[in-house]
């Protein structure tokens, strides 16, 4: 998984470059995640409690399954190019993460 992530960061690190989108700040990428988060909201509550709303078309289960995975990877995304931005490695965060839940419940 460790290569298939760093694959993938490269990969979108060079995609946003292309297109001139890697230019804005860590700042304005915050901006971003947070529509992001927006849109993930609404993906979860849509599958959680329903979205009733005029003329938008019901979405059946694998349409809001295939949603959220959709806002998940966009979110995923903008978290990717904030860690480049600052040369953090993903994998490093994992392991930062289960290190801290690690010591913290250590005694469970």
């Amino acid at each position: 998984m460790q290569d298939y992530l760093k694959a993938h960061q490269t990969w979108l690190v060079d995609f946003y470059q292309q297109r001139n989108w890697y230019r804005f700040s860590p700042l304005i990428r915050l901006n971003f995640l947070s529509e992001e988060l927006g849109e993930l909201s609404r993906a979860v509550r849509t599958i959680e409690l329903g979205r009733d709303h005029p003329g938008k078309k019901v979405k059946n289960d694998v349409e809001k399954q295939a949603n959220l995975k959709e806002e998940l990877a966009d979110c995923f995304d903008q978290l990717l190019i904030i860690c480049s931005k600052y040369e953090i490695e993903p994998e490093e965060l994992m392991a930062l993460s289960e290190a801290k839940f690690t010591k913290r419940f250590e005694n469970d």
